[in-house]
């Protein structure tokens, strides 16, 4: 049996091939109730609709955008018919319909962009301002709504209770039985009148309507379930500008004329106009196909909902919202096709499907039995010819016996066990501040026998403050309290030039938020560098104003820097650089000197930062380098900043400590045979002073660093990454080579925290993959099975308590199950061969 499993009913925790799909399908063609029994599994004819209009939207976007880049060369020739303006448009007090705003970016219609003036004319039109953002007033707000729509797809209505009654009704040996009850009660009426002979018939319908009502409040209560988490999985905020202060709101809110700010790794949430900013790689894929990333700029300012940001950020003016975009046509779809099956669900659809012609079978000898009994009784009594009402009532006795045979023999709520213990699990794990997207995902984080984990974030608190640093070759420890005497010490155009690298060089803001607060906006390492900025003494906006940034090259875990380059104010340009300490250094020939002099880095000034740099980080501090070069007049944005040249101005140490009951976390998943790596872009010194105290580092496991970990050969890696516990300084790349060979070589199950765009290739690869709540970017969230929502490393052992749970849950259920059914059709059987009646003793069937 459990080869025939195996062979038959075998499927991935996640990405199973169309094909295995539809074969376990076939296999369990007879089926008690098809729609009860299949409705947890994905719905494969939608799919199919949706990877067709998927194909045809590809297409579409493909031709428009060829056409849009072939009319660029005929833009002057060619004049556009007058624009009619609708009346109730323009009574709302706007100058642009939807449906023009919907052509212009969705063909990329360069013409009628230019034709309506632009980002700044379409705002004028929209009544929206592209620095202000829109008026924040409701009754504003309400009747832009009426006009352009809101940012939701068409969702399938709720399903009423009275629908779940009507496919309870669906069960086969439901209506077999209803059809013997019908005949039971007109044989009975008939023979013994009323109300005797009704007594058999209306037993049969009573506990045909107790199943039914009982099947359907078990089911009801599931699906609302279901939609709460649903509800759950699609709270997704952005960064909005209104009424000046800019601020976090749900997509869902997101109305044409709003001002949205992107960065890398965010979902672009409408479609929309490119206003401001640098270096924006978009990732077109989902809509186009296309694999290569698509610049978007002033001169291709069309950005699609759906698409991805992959590289740099920027302010976008939003144009078509909901359903009027193509992205939210595709997802009315795609809503549709449901979730993969589960493993154990398509396992224990196997079980049933096998036991279930067990059942047949005996019912079927049963039925014949019985008959061979009567008919020979008759044969004795010389009466074969002659046949009465009770002869017709004894015949459909036997055939109910054989339909109850069936009944209690199929486990056919088994399958819908695994489901209702994995939604319980899921409304559980929701409490706990855990996410799931797939139900699979509780079920496989149960046999979870590797944690690769991220460290900041995960690890530690997440909550950063610059505590030490190296300015002029000389090191200070940094509190609130002498912060501005720090700034007395240094020489002023030492200071000049930090104040200048910190507020230019930065993916922050500093704003004033509605209740006239200084706010700090940012990832928490930017927020803690503007921190000890503003606590020299720095103004931000006084910093952004003197210095034009003319190029922007965005932080990303491959390179692990950021540079901009900044036209001064007296003239000339610098490039700013800032990230991984050893990185920057060796960029750098020049340093600041005590005087705040430039000098050349000689090799004890080398070893002087170097070793500075190794003892903030074995202090478990994160380590920055802020460097700069002048540029010579000739620069063009088109131009790649530097790499090399550059002067270095210091160093600076971060403290982010390690979250309370980590310790305590990753004790408990080595003594349940779980062993927890860490995988992190830090310095190895600060990496592996986290890992000594979180007791992932032990006195036989290895640190390495990503570059020397590429380097192994296949033979050395297969002895290297049992013993690996910390990996510094990785790469994406690295992480998904670890998981893979985890996976394929030894393996293992892999549960995989990432919070970054380029961590989605690893949380794919990933048995489970588990995203970040808070600092994870959007791609990440996509990729992955679970969302920590709090990002703590201790709800991740939480997830895998929940999954074990799970299966000790399903395994005991089985287990009760199948001992019920299998007694109960030996009993029934038995009862049915030797005295020719059955006991009707039914199983429980899971609700």
């Amino acid at each position: 049996m459990e080869s025939y499993l195996n062979e038959n009913f075998e499927v991935k925790s996640k990405n199973s091939p169309e094909e295995v799909l539809q074969r376990w399908r076939r296999l369990c063609g007879i089926v008690k109730n098809p729609r009860r029994r299949f409705r947890f599994t994905a719905n494969l004819s939608k799919r199919g609709e949706a990877a067709a209009m998927r194909r045809t939207i590809q297409e579409k976007l493909r031709i428009a955008i060829l056409v849009s880049k072939a009319a660029l060369q005929f833009i002057q020739s060619v004049q556009l018919s007058d624009y009619k303006l609708p009346e109730e448009v323009k009574d709302a007090g706007f100058q642009i319909c939807g449906d023009e705003l919907g052509s212009i970016v969705e063909v990329h219609d360069v013409k009628k962009f230019r034709h309506h003036g632009g980002v700044d004319g379409i705002a004028e039109k929209l009544s929206t301002s592209t620095t202000e953002g829109l008026n924040s007033d409701t009754e504003l707000l309400n009747r832009r709504q009426q006009i352009y729509g809101i940012n939701k797809f068409t969702e399938s209505a709720a399903t009423s209770f009275w629908v779940f009654v009507w496919e309870a009704f669906q069960d086969m040996t439901l209506m077999i039985l209803g059809v013997c009850a019908i005949v039971s009660l007109l044989v009975g009426i008939a023979t013994e009148g009323w109300p005797k002979g009704a007594h058999d018939g209306l037993g049969i319908v009573a506990s045909i309507l107790l199943v039914v009502f009982v099947t359907a409040t078990s089911d009801y209560r599931q699906s609302l379930q279901f939609r709460d988490l649903d509800k759950e999985k699609k709270k997704i905020s952005i960064q909005v500008t209104r009424n000046g202060y800019r601020q976090k709101m749900s997509i869902y809110e997101l109305l044409p004329g709003d001002i949205v700010h992107l960065a890398i790794g965010d979902q672009v949430p409408a479609d929309g106009l490119f206003v401001s900013g640098f270096s924006v790689l978009i990732d077109e894929s989902s809509l186009t196909g296309e694999s290569e990333p698509v610049m978007v700029n002033s001169e291709n300012p069309f950005l699609l909902s759906g698409t991805k940001v992959q590289d740099g950020s920027c302010k976008m003016l939003v144009t078509s919202v909901g359903m009027r975009t193509q992205w939210g046509k595709l997802m009315a779809t795609l809503s549709e096709g449901g979730d993969d099956e589960t493993p154990l669900q398509v396992k224990l659809n196997g079980v049933a499907t096998i036991i279930g012609k067990i059942g047949l079978f005996f019912a079927v000898v049963t039925f014949a039995v019985l008959v061979q009994g009567l008919v020979s009784l008759k044969l004795q009594q010389g009466s074969l010819r002659s046949w009465t009402g009770d002869d017709a009532l004894e015949l459909l006795e036997f055939f109910a016996v054989a339909v109850t045979i069936v009944v209690v023999a199929v486990p056919e709520g088994l399958p819908l066990a695994v489901t209702l213990s994995l939604a319980f699990a899921m409304k559980k794990m929701m409490n706990d501040k855990a996410l799931v997207r797939h139900l699979a995902a509780c079920e496989t984080m149960g046999s979870a026998t590797t944690i690769c984990s991220d460290k900041t974030g995960t690890l530690t608190t997440n909550h950063m403050t610059v505590v030490k640093t190296c300015f002029c070759m000389n090191s200070k420890e940094v509190s609130n309290n002498n912060a501005s005497s720090l700034c007395s010490e240094l020489p002023e155009p030492a200071v000049k030039l930090l104040l200048e690298s910190i507020f230019n060089n930065t993916g922050g803001e500093v704003v004033v938020n509605q209740n006239g607060k200084r706010e700090i906006l940012g990832t928490p390492t930017e927020a803690a560098i503007l921190e000890f900025g503003l606590s020299l003494g720095g103004d931000f906006q006084g910093e952004k104003q003197a210095c034009k940034l003319v190029k922007v090259e965005p932080f990303n875990s491959t390179k692990k820097k950021m540079s901009v380059v900044v036209e001064l104010p007296g003239g000339g340009l610098r490039a700013h650089c800032k990230g991984a300490s050893e990185i920057i250094l060796a960029a750098c020939d020049k340093v600041l000197n005590s005087n705040g002099e430039v000098v050349p880095l000689d090799e004890e000034s080398t070893s002087h930062l170097k070793a500075t740099i190794n003892q903030f980080a074995s202090e478990a501090l994160r380590t920055l380098c802020l460097a700069y070069v002048e540029l010579e007049n000739g620069f063009s944005p088109e131009d790649p900043i530097p790499v090399s040249g550059y002067t270095c101005i210091g160093v600076i140490g971060i403290k982010d400590p390690v979250r309370p009951g980590v310790k305590e976390s990753v004790a408990m998943c080595r003594s349940a045979g779980i062993t927890v790596r860490m995988v992190t872009g830090d310095n190895i010194n600060t990496a592996k002073a986290i890992a000594r105290e979180c007791g992932i580092l032990t006195d036989d496991g290895i640190a390495i660093e990503g570059p020397e970990f590429r380097e192994k050969s296949q033979e050395e890696l297969l002895e290297l990454i049992p013993k690996i516990q910390v990996m510094a300084r990785s790469s994406p790349l690295d992480k998904h080579t670890l998981v893979k060979h985890l996976r394929t070589t030894f393996g293992e199950v892999v549960a995989v925290t990432g919070d970054g765009t380029n961590d989605a290739p690893a949380l794919h690869e990933a048995d489970i993959g588990l995203a970040m709540g808070i600092a994870g970017t959007e791609v990440a969230k996509e990729s992955a099975d679970v969302i920590i929502l709090d990002d703590n490393f201790s709800t991740i052992v939480t997830v895998a308590k929940w999954g074990r749970s799970v299966y000790i849950n399903i395994q005991k259920f089985v287990q009760f199950q199948l001992t019920v059914n299998v007694v109960a059709l030996i009993v029934n059987f038995t009862s049915a061969c030797l005295t020719g009646t059955a006991l009707f003793l039914f199983s429980h069937q899971p609700a």
